[in-house]
């Protein structure tokens, strides 16, 4: 039988289960299916067809015994910038080309434990440090809509290869809208959950107290499948939160009578291309028809910071992370040097690219003697207003409701020479990581034949109410369902 590589984690999991496909079978038809697109797609920086197989094998035997979580046996890819023993991790840098980690993040390891199958590594902008995948140091990655356009960043390669049919689900990193901005611009759902609620052991620095690690997937029911699976404490991350964990799945299919939501009108920015404006107040007005309380007269005055803030705090916090990278202890090293200070300058010369080298130099900078109270402090001073104006607007609102992009999906080159409307890619997802709450994105439109997201914004922790008005408004239309002509 012809077996379809868009199914979601639900319906993979039920054929699973009654014995009507096993994982080894559904596995070929997505290393297939991958054999197929990916040379015009380039999703993935490493497919790992040997290991995929393994693992099939291994979950065809567990369910055998009677033993299947909701993954077991379900394939999927995993952004580069992860730590996985039996794969190289590259995070699409020169500098760690050949690097295979001695141990497992830990959110793979919840994920095998589970019995998921791994397809392989998914592209990115080098160390995660970009808003549309151009950045890679190997190739750039295409948007499956729109093969000239840019899938967004920097988890472009896993929002591809999601929306390209590539894999069932994947997962992403988010510092600043990595994971939610290419889920808007490739028709998907993706999750930033609040700081501390998913394990960053493993997942290779870019800004420690910015990064989160997230699920991207088809739907939102399969959003929550994998944040259950990912989700909880972990005493190898000092940032990571003990609290409970709910089954997130328990909340869809609520209804949203009696719920409050708040429209920031900062995030309605100027130069908002007219066609996201006008699909995301039509979205509005569905959630108002299915019931929730609208308020249109919301405003976080600090939010129009957010990116300055963003680009001192994110920048800084490389520039110590990226240190490591000394062409000595491992990774890319030059041997063409004089003497050690040749070797480290030529190391990172030669293994860092273009965007790497700007954000070091920029965080280095506010870091120095004498600007350091100019310029990081102040930012981090403004992150707590930033916070305090999300913590006062979720005392009134249930969440918050707003664009996830200001543009649809741009053409690759397009804002290469223009740093800032590169930059500007993010403005509607840069509050959220710097207050540390969480956000998805989901489809809600499409702007002639290119896809807009809609974004959720909670409370710490209150990932429920996003699944349940995401569900409940995905429910209602029929956007999710589209799939690009691939």
């Amino acid at each position: 039988m012809t077996i379809p590589t868009s199914l979601t984690i639900h319906e993979a999991h039920r054929l699973l289960a009654k014995k009507e496909l096993s994982s080894t079978e559904l596995t070929r038809a997505y290393l297939s299916r991958i054999e197929s697109v990916e040379p015009k797609v380039r999703a993935l920086m490493t497919v790992t067809s040997e290991l995929a197989m393994k693992q099939a094998a291994a979950a065809d035997k567990r369910i055998a015994d009677g033993d299947i979580k909701p993954l077991t046996g379900v394939p999927g890819v995993i952004k580069d910038v992860l730590c996985t023993r039996d794969a190289r991790t590259t995070c699409s840098s020169k500098m760690l080309e050949n690097f295979v980690p001695p141990y497992d993040a830990a959110i793979v390891e919840k994920l095998y434990a589970d019995g998921m199958v791994l397809l392989g590594k998914t592209n990115l902008d080098e160390f995660a440090m970009g808003s549309s995948t151009e950045n890679s140091a190997y190739f750039r990655t295409h948007n499956p809509w729109d093969l000239q356009r840019v899938p967004g960043g920097s988890s472009g390669g896993s929002a591809a290869a999601v929306a390209a049919g590539e894999s069932v689900f994947a997962l992403g990193s988010d510092t600043g809208g990595s994971i939610r901005q290419p889920a808007s611009f490739c028709s998907i759902v993706g999750v930033k959950p609040t700081y501390g609620r998913v394990s960053r052991y493993g997942l290779i620095s870019y800004a420690s107290s910015l990064d989160q690690i997230g699920p991207m997937t088809q739907d939102v029911e399969d959003a929550a499948i994998v944040l259950n699976a990912i989700s909880g404490h972990d005493e190898r991350d000092s940032t990571s939160m003990p609290n409970p964990v709910p089954d997130y799945t328990r909340v869809l299919g609520r209804d949203l009578r009696g719920m409050k939501l708040g429209i920031p009108k900062e995030y309605f920015v100027d130069g908002m291309q007219p066609e996201v404006d006008t699909a995301i107040k039509t979205a509005i007005k569905k959630l108002e028809e299915l019931g929730a309380n609208i308020d249109w007269n919301v405003s976080l005055p600090s939010t129009p910071h957010a990116l300055a803030v963003y680009y001192i705090i994110a920048p800084s916090e490389a520039s110590a992370n990226l240190a490591r990278y000394d062409g000595v202890r491992y990774g890319f090293s030059c041997q063409d040097a004089a003497g050690m200070w040749d070797a480290l300058e030529k190391t990172r010369q030669f293994g860092f690219g273009p965007e790497v080298k700007r954000r070091i130099m920029l965080g280095t900078y506010a870091l120095s003697a004498g600007y350091y109270d100019a310029y990081y402090l102040k930012a981090q001073k403004v992150r707590t207003l930033i916070r305090r104006e999300f913590d006062a607007a979720f005392e009134k609102y249930d969440a918050l409701i707003t664009p996830t992009s200001p543009t649809v999906p741009f053409k690759a080159g397009e804002k290469s020479d223009d740093l800032m409307a590169m930059y500007l890619s993010d403005v509607c997802t840069m509050p959220v990581n710097i207050a540390g709450v969480p956000a998805i994105s989901i489809p809600a439109g499409f702007g002639g034949s290119l896809p807009i997201g809609m974004q959720i914004i909670g409370k710490n922790f209150a990932e429920e109410t996003l699944l349940r008005i995401a569900h409940a408004y995905e429910q209602a239309t029929e956007w999710h369902k589209q799939k690009p002509e691939i």
